[in-house]
């Protein structure tokens, strides 16, 4: 399994170094950028990587660069073409809306590591050694940060060797709660960003930029470290874990963006997801239309319904006559649903119309299998 581990730069100095070819990858980028509409406006085939990489043979040595991070910066610009169906935004230099530095390369070749020092075209970076530098480096990068710090970023090939748990679990995901589980339990939401709102206020208030950016980026590493936590513990313990696919990007146009962003649903299920795989447990990502309506015992659809019931979080099943919470409920029958997609079975009445057309194929191909 690939995986990126990234490595803090020490130095200051070598900050300098970096932010300097920093600048010579934003020419490479934004001449690809304008031999793409010179293309366009010739009616021609958009060039591909290895043309961009023709066209910029010989410019590492004016430009102080390594000729394996031209090549890298042609390709991304192929690919992030080719992937949006448009021309990639220009990488601004200086400004008040400049990109961040990134300083790419597509091998270990350009890079040869000792101890806790690295070097690279030939100088040398140090490093603050989060984790040992695993041995097998496909390709890495230098990217800067909104403060102006440097890391090295390695993309490694890692075995996937973890043990293996065995229970299984469906989780809705919320912003009351992070997370409810079908087991009962309920994960608290920390709200990172509300906790620090009034310091962050203040900063904002007095113009201290700064202070401001270093306040955002202590709120991301506490999400990040937390996240991480949460779903270590999920994974070490379940051998099938199954989300509901809760739209995060439709929820952030609405007037609880700020609490969706805060509560990182995306970041958590990516989580979830290579992580399982490490573990080699099976991730569903399965539909949840329904599943607070829907009663998990006798599948009566009598719950609560649309907005107006949004402030319901217990009702009593008119079928069966069982008290659910609402949250709990929903992640049973996620976990119902997610169970029937990974056995290939019919799912809850009121859920298979999704699930049989769009939710099984989908997970089916994640997971690696095929339909019996």
């Amino acid at each position: 399994m690939l995986l990126t581990y990234r490595y803090r730069v020490k130095d200051a100095t070598a900050g300098k170094r970096l932010a300097r070819m920093a600048l010579a990858v934003n020419q490479i980028w934004n001449y690809c950028g304008g031999i793409h509409n010179d293309s366009r406006r010739l009616n021609r085939h958009w060039p591909g990587g290895f043309d961009l990489i023709k066209l910029t043979n010989g410019s590492s040595k004016e430009l102080g660069l390594h000729s394996d991070t031209v090549q890298a910066v042609c390709k991304q610009f192929a690919l992030s073409r080719d992937k949006a169906r448009r021309r990639p935004r220009w990488r601004v230099s200086r400004g008040p809306k400049r990109s961040l530095g990134w300083v790419p390369f597509q091998c270990d070749r350009p890079l040869k590591v000792c101890d806790d020092t690295v070097r690279f075209f030939g100088r040398d970076y140090r490093l603050w050694l989060s984790r040992p530098i695993p041995p097998d480096i496909r390709c890495g990068s230098f990217s800067e940060d909104a403060s102006g710090r440097w890391y090295l970023n390695l993309v490694c090939e890692i075995a996937d060797d973890l043990p293996t748990g065995t229970g299984e679990v469906g989780i809705d995901l919320g912003l009351k709660d992070l997370a409810a589980l079908s087991t009962g339990e309920k994960i608290r939401n920390p709200r990172h960003v509300c906790r620090a709102a009034i310091q962050l206020a203040r900063a904002q208030r007095a113009g201290r930029k700064k202070l401001a950016r270093k306040i955002h980026r202590k709120v991301a590493a506490q999400r990040r470290h937390f996240l991480h936590e949460t779903s270590t513990r999920i994974v070490r313990a379940n051998a099938l874990i199954c989300v509901g696919d809760v739209n995060s990007a439709a929820l952030a146009r609405t007037k609880m963006a700020k609490s969706v962003f805060d509560a990182g649903w995306s970041t958590l299920r990516l989580m979830l997801r290579y992580k399982a795989m490490r573990h080699g447990a099976r991730f569903v990502d399965t539909d949840e239309r329904y599943s607070s309506q829907v009663c998990s015992g006798c599948h009566a659809t009598s719950g609560p319904r649309g907005l107006k019931d949004l402030g319901v979080r217990s009702w009593v099943c008119s079928g069966c006559g069982v008290l659910h919470d609402r949250d709990t409920n929903a992640s049973l029958n996620i976990l119902a649903s997610g169970r029937n997609v990974a056995l290939h079975r019919p799912g809850i009445p009121v859920l298979k119309a999704r699930e049989d057309v769009t939710a099984g194929p989908r997970c089916a191909a994640r997971c690696g299998s095929r339909r019996r």
